[in-house]
C-alpha cells in the first residue's frame, strides 16, 4: 500500500543565468528514493555535433548527483540541494552547447 504523504510532486521555474531561457521543470520525489527532475520545456536538445546530452539517465531525467557518494539523502532539503543544482544542471548545458565539453564534472550515468 503506498502512502501518498510521503510523495511531493513539483512543476517549476528556473532561469540559471540572467540571459539564459527560462526551463519549466518537473521534481517527483518519493522519501527513500532517488529525486527524478526532467526538463519540461524548452525541449533539450543534442548539441551541434549531433551527441546527446551528457549526464542524463533513461527517460530523460537529469542526472544532478553521484547517488553512490551519497550527495543527497533524505534528510536533506530538496529546496537547499536538488533545485539549486537543477539550475546548475542547465548552466552547464548551456555551456555544452557553446563549447561541446561538459565542464560540469561528475560522472556520466549509463543509459543513454
Amino acid at each position: 500500500m503506498s502512502n501518498d504523504r510521503f510523495n511531493l510532486k513539483v512543476v517549476g521555474h528556473v532561469q540559471p543565468t540572467i540571459r539564459s531561457q527560462v526551463y519549466t521543470f518537473e521534481l517527483k520525489y518519493k522519501l527513500g528514493e532517488m529525486p527524478n527532475v526532467k526538463i519540461l520545456s524548452p525541449e533539450l536538445i543534442k548539441n551541434s555535433k549531433g551527441e546527446n546530452i551528457p549526464h542524463m539517465y533513461i527517460g530523460n531525467k537529469l542526472c544532478l548527483f553521484r547517488p553512490k557518494y551519497f550527495e543527497f539523502c533524505s534528510s536533506d532539503y530538496i529546496a537547499d540541494t536538488i533545485i539549486p543544482w537543477i539550475s546548475l544542471w542547465l548552466y552547464y548545458y548551456e555551456i555544452w552547447h557553446l563549447t561541446n565539453e561538459w565542464l560540469g564534472g561528475g560522472e556520466h550515468p549509463y543509459g543513454k
